[in-house]
């Protein structure tokens, strides 16, 4: 690569870098609000809130690349034209083909960061996320540890506790069990304590009093005790192996999974090969994400009023194929060999990037013929 591609490889690179964090950042903090309210209401702590956060960047940053390739594209180009730069090596005799071999090196780039984070970084951070949200699911530990409110940790269970000491100890509990459809228990205890065993959580209390209703017969018992040890873990359904999700498989399983074997998992083979095809083709189309940007800017003369009408342009072009990928993906992951659909966006792509480099070199020639006259 020449001095004018390296310069202008690492000002895209820079700038790509810049707006992918600031994207992801915004976009990030959007889905963390939501997460984060989900999260502490179960009673996670701040430690599993990271935890999910970092596991759902990867998805993230898979959806903001190809929109960072596109503005720092745009960016880079309008502030060469701005600054004459463009004009200069336009002059020198380079073509609009030979000024975007950088970009083509970028959008290489951007395509291949797209590959690593669809094929691998993505389905991998999505299996662990599953595994983490069943986890956290299924642990009813955290939902006790609330103080001075009525909570809810599975249906037909009830329970307050006044105060949580430094130690762990519940002072003042109160718990109504109302799993049974014949039966209603209500559990008062001065004390209790949560202690983990090999068959799940317990909850042991002391000083208390169980009081059970038969709804049948409205008879009620009450039994006073010392201790008393509570199942938490018999609240806990099993709920068997944990199916996978597709968007956690690996793309050669996507690509050639048997019928029988995605029919187990309850989704089509037209779902399957869709989300296999998919992957492969977001990398492609990141490809000429970048070229379609600058070689639209590239269609205007430097002017002191700048080159916005380019720049819609480019805005314009970019929206339709966005929108040919949706109606691809209602095709093409509903019908049974559709799935080559998945690639429509990319040759769209493709076919736009071409034709406006070409209409870019068919724009300077008058220019250039006219100073030779």
């Amino acid at each position: 690569m020449g001095r004018y591609d390296r310069y202008i490889l690492s000002q895209l690179l820079v700038l790509f870098s810049f707006f992918s964090i600031v994207l992801v950042s915004v976009y990030w903090v959007n889905r963390a609000v939501g997460l984060f309210d989900r999260l502490i209401a179960d009673g996670q702590n701040l430690r599993v809130f990271l935890e999910f956060s970092a596991l759902s960047l990867p998805q993230t940053i898979l959806l903001v690349l190809p929109v960072s390739a596109f503005v720092a594209a745009i960016y880079v180009t309008n502030r060469m034209i701005s600054e004459s730069e463009l004009v200069v090596m336009q002059t020198a005799g380079c073509s609009a083909k030979r000024l975007l071999r950088p970009v083509w090196v970028f959008g290489l780039i951007a395509a291949l960061l797209i590959a690593i984070l669809a094929h691998f970084l993505v389905p991998a951070a999505r299996g662990q996320f599953m595994e983490r949200s069943r986890e956290v699911a299924e642990d009813l530990t955290g939902r006790f540890l609330r103080e001075g409110e009525f909570i809810h940790p599975t249906d037909g269970v009830t329970v307050y506790i006044r105060e949580i000491s430094e130690l762990g100890e519940f002072r003042d509990i109160f718990l109504q069990d109302r799993s049974q459809p014949d039966s209603e228990t209500t559990y008062t205890a001065q004390r209790a304590l949560l202690i983990s065993s090999e068959v799940g959580p317990r909850l042991v209390m002391f000083e208390g009093v169980a009081q059970t209703v038969q709804l049948t017969s409205g008879r009620l018992s009450i039994v006073e005790f010392d201790d008393f040890t509570y199942d938490i873990g018999g609240l806990i359904s099993d709920t068997g192996a944990r199916i996978m999700d597709m968007r956690e498989m690996s793309t050669l399983l996507l690509l050639t999974a048997p019928p029988a074997i995605i029919e187990a998992h309850g989704s089509t083979v037209a779902e399957f090969r869709f989300e296999g095809h998919d992957r492969i083709a977001r990398a492609l189309f990141v490809l000429f994400v970048p070229v379609i940007a600058s070689a639209t800017l590239m269609l205007g003369a430097f002017s002191r009023f700048g080159i916005w009408p380019q720049i819609i342009l480019a805005i314009f072009l970019i929206v339709p194929l966005q929108m040919t990928w949706n109606a691809a993906e209602a095709i093409g992951s509903r019908q049974d060999g559709m799935a080559f659909l998945a690639y429509l966006q990319p040759v769209l792509a493709a076919c736009t990037a071409f034709f406006m480099t070409f209409m870019a070199m068919r724009g300077y020639r008058p220019r250039r013929r006219q100073a030779a006259a």
